[in-house]
């Protein structure tokens, strides 16, 4: 599979590992999405309603946070991959934004999350809404949560890249 950039943010390190064995699986090229204001430990506490992660998760379907400006081209790529831990039971915000930024037209798509309580379902629904609300022409492929190494050898196997 040549060709392929895996783009991943990881807020607790778990997506972070995902992306960098899948990049090895497929040997492609790997970057990190970076949010502009970083989270705290305390942003990221999902107990408490007024934290800085539960207050984004809530917005409405448009809802954006900042990443900084230094995603790759994708000129010389033909599939990207984006992996992000789900939040609340979708992408964090700042996975639209990313989404936004992107220049995804004729490309495939695959995304992916971490979870250990969650599907994919209403994340892929995220994820679709958002390439709509760009106009991308894009191939997606299904996105699955890749929890274990058999999940990830599946997904893997499920690409029509």
């Amino acid at each position: 599979m040549a060709n392929t950039l895996v783009l991943y943010y990881s807020a607790t390190g778990t997506t972070k590992k995902v992306a960098e064995e899948i990049a090895q699986k497929l040997n492609a090229d790997i970057a990190e999405i970076h949010p502009v204001k970083p989270y705290s430990n305390e942003d990221l506490n999902w107990h408490d309603e007024s934290t800085r992660a539960t207050v984004e998760q809530k917005q409405e379907h448009d809802g954006r946070v900042p990443i900084k400006d230094d995603l790759p081209s994708l000129d010389n790529y033909d599939n990207v991959m984006i992996g992000h831990p789900i939040w609340w039971g979708i992408p964090p915000r700042l996975i639209a934004a990313t989404i936004d930024k992107l220049a995804l037209n004729g490309k495939n798509l695959a995304t992916f999350g971490t979870s250990s309580s969650t599907g994919y379902d209403r994340a892929q629904s995220n994820i679709e809404r958002t390439i709509k609300e760009n106009n991308y022409e894009v191939k997606l492929n299904r996105g699955d949560v890749l929890n274990s190494q058999s999940a990830i050898d599946n997904w893997l196997a499920s690409l029509n890249f």
